[in-house]
């Protein structure tokens, strides 16, 4: 009888480690990944603010070249201004899509699925989309606040306008040669890390620790 006593104490105390390890894992699991919601937090307020700038800018665009209707040129730098506000609107509500979309209660492989969706996002649409036009976008802004102020450059000064392109395709060059180099120095993945933002990796850096505790 003493016997059987001490082997069912030794299991009672074999199920009381195991749960209290369970619940630990548990705890350490749900602690990190607060900390990873908490680290894509920024993230989330840039894109919202990016939302509210591209809001503000459609709106000052949209009323520009609505003004500017009988004026074929400035209809279409306001235009152009218009679609890179909606375009700030539209890339913001997708990152903050792909952000609500973790589900931090889901297994870790499919959190870093949902991971992996919006650093893809970032660095192969985004990051290219926003470099090109940034490359661009500026001059018909230019030409838009000239106008504002009561001179119209493009009609004016043709000249300037064609310099301005050329100046535009001269900083997209140069930041592709920049980004060669980088490349040759660096590696591509420093681009790629770059791109995806301080947020994500430090929420990939968390998963990661998730990860390798679980596996311990």
């Amino acid at each position: 009888m003493e016997l059987d006593e001490l082997k069912q104490s030794w299991q009672a105390l074999d199920r009381r480690m195991a749960q209290q390890h369970a619940l630990t894992l548990q705890l350490q699991r749900e602690s990190r990944l607060e900390k990873m919601r908490h680290g894509l937090r920024p993230l989330r307020v840039g894109q919202i603010v990016q939302i509210v700038a591209g809001a503000l800018l459609s709106l000052v665009a949209g009323h520009f070249w609505f003004e500017h209707r009988p004026y074929p040129h400035l209809l279409f730098c306001g235009v152009l201004v218009h679609l890179y506000g909606v375009l700030m609107i539209v890339f913001a509500a997708r990152n903050l899509h792909l952000v609500k979309q973790i589900d931090y209660a889901a297994p870790v492989l499919d959190i870093q699925r949902r991971l992996a969706e919006l650093r893809a996002w970032k660095t192969r649409v985004e990051a290219p989309v926003f470099l090109v036009t940034g490359c661009f976008v500026w001059i018909p802004a230019l030409l838009m606040l000239f106008a504002g102020l009561g001179a119209d450059v493009w009609k004016l000064h043709p000249d300037v306008v064609l310099w301005l392109c050329a100046s535009g395709v001269a900083s997209l060059l140069l930041v592709w040669l920049g980004m060669q180099a980088i490349k040759r120095i660096w590696g591509a993945r420093v681009l790629e890390r770059e791109a995806a933002g301080y947020s994500v990796r430090r929420a990939e850096a968390v998963l990661d620790e998730v990860r390798r505790f679980e596996n311990d």
